[in-house]
């Protein structure tokens, strides 16, 4: 069986283009694009062939299909030239039962995806692999691609600069300065890209970009281009995989330019239309107060007791936060997040600063080493515990979108009490002498206060 995949119009408008076609927006209404597969060919292989082809090739040797994403090759590029994939071992990331943090906040069924054990550290690999290899085959094609351009927080600049280093493909970044940590920066900077620290915010670096990729021979890679929802629609077919083809409950996600949003809905609602699972989960898109578009407009609509729609949603300009990587105030993927949450029932929550630095600590607490953007999610998921809208014994995944080595800082100036709030599982080290006895009944100490 062939199957077949395209670009076509998010809003429904006629027209089908080519996964290598250097096109973003629909040429008739400018909407957005999204990568729409021949369902009907998909569904001539039964769930069942579905399921056992996936799992024979889960974490094999043989290329691609070790990745957790190009083991899904049919559902995610399937006219691509395996030669041209570009892939780093991305997915098969861990599905960490927090049982004792689950505990702590009143939850007996608690998992965390934790995305950002990938090669840059981010969820941004999933989506980057199948964006570089389109890329590469595009080139492969004849079309004259000069670079890969993208806008970034910082992990989409690491895993944009990482594949095209792999792909050999030149690779441009626009950074807003001084709003990255520092080991951000460093990774697309040893990769070989030109880096570009614009004085300006993402919401800004998005414009240049927009205005740079207009120019067809610089490829836009930022979640605009539909091709990233692809890989990363894969998480939540490896959530199910990983509990042995059961849905969860609840799934919450850290929302920004708000594609992982869209990309994981798509990726259960394609499992429920071929038959795999016979529901979807409900997704919360967890938003931190200070750059929180999307939940304002949820709010709205939930005062007058209706569903929420595009028009209740406005610009602004996103303040700063320690969860930087989702500062956006203008999210390109509104208006497929918003269909995403309606199909899955979803909610939006938001976290204060002071609460996702206090559930990343407490959660960190109980083996984990969570990033900022984490801990928008497990805050937000502790506010809907305490409500009663998630219950005791329902299975919950938190999305982890990044390794917290990337945020050093962050939990640096959480413990030292450096941050603009009282840091309440703050936990600093203990100055000794060097004598054996005093060590030792200083620790003893130490253990006595902790115990009491």
């Amino acid at each position: 069986m062939t199957y077949a995949a395209w670009f076509q119009c998010f809003r429904g408008c006629p027209g089908r283009f080519g996964l290598t076609e250097v096109i973003y927006r629909c040429p008739r209404c400018q909407g957005l694009l999204e990568v729409q597969h021949d369902h009907a060919a998909l569904r001539s292989r039964s769930a069942a062939a579905w399921i056992r082809l996936f799992d024979e090739r889960y974490g094999r040797t043989q290329w691609p299909f070790g990745s957790g994403v190009w083991s899904k090759l049919e559902w995610v590029l399937p006219q691509i030239d395996p030669g041209n994939v570009v892939s780093l071992f991305e997915g098969n990331s861990n599905l960490l039962w927090a049982e004792r943090y689950g505990k702590a906040i009143g939850l007996d069924d608690l998992w965390v995806k934790q995305c950002g054990i990938s090669h840059t550290g981010s969820f941004k690999d999933l989506g980057m692999t199948v964006l570089v290899s389109a890329v590469k085959q595009a080139i492969a094609e004849g079309r004259p691609i000069r670079a890969v351009a993208c806008a970034s927080t910082g992990d989409t600049s690491a895993a944009l600069a990482a594949y095209g280093a792999a792909a050999g493909i030149p690779v441009i970044v626009l950074l807003p300065a001084g709003k990255i940590s520092a080991a951000q920066l460093i990774q697309p900077v040893a990769n070989g890209a030109i880096v570009c620290s614009l004085d300006t915010d993402f919401d800004g670096c998005m414009r240049v970009v927009q205005r740079l990729t207009e120019d067809p021979g610089i490829y836009l890679a930022n979640s605009m281009n539909s091709l990233r929802v692809e890989g990363q629609k894969t998480v939540a077919v490896e959530i199910v995989q990983q509990f042995d083809w059961e849905v969860p409950d609840w799934v919450l996600i850290p929302g920004g330019n708000l594609g992982n949003v869209s990309a994981l809905a798509k990726g259960f609602e394609m499992m429920l239309e071929l038959g795999i699972i016979a529901r979807l989960p409900r997704i919360v898109c967890c938003q931190a107060q200070r750059a929180d578009p999307l939940y304002l407009a949820f709010a709205r609509a939930q005062a007058e007791g209706r569903a929420m729609t595009e028009e209740d949603y406005a610009p602004l300009h996103a303040q700063s936060t320690l969860a930087s990587a989702i500062q956006i105030g203008a999210p390109v993927s509104l208006p497929k997040a918003v269909r995403a949450l309606q199909r899955c029932e979803g909610l939006v929550e938001e976290a204060s600063e002071a609460e996702l630095a206090d559930a990343a600590a407490l959660a960190d607490r109980s083996g984990m080493f969570n990033c900022p953007h984490t801990g928008v999610a497990l805050a937000c998921l502790q506010k809907l515990a305490r409500r009663g809208v998630i219950g005791r014994r329902e299975r919950v995944i938190v999305i982890s979108t990044a390794h917290g080595l990337k945020f050093t800082e962050f939990k640096a100036r959480y413990h030292e009490g450096k941050l603009e709030f009282p840091s309440a599982h703050a936990n600093q080290p203990v100055a000794m002498g060097s004598e054996p006895d005093e060590v030792v009944a200083a620790l003893h100490r130490v253990l006595d206060a902790r115990a009491s």
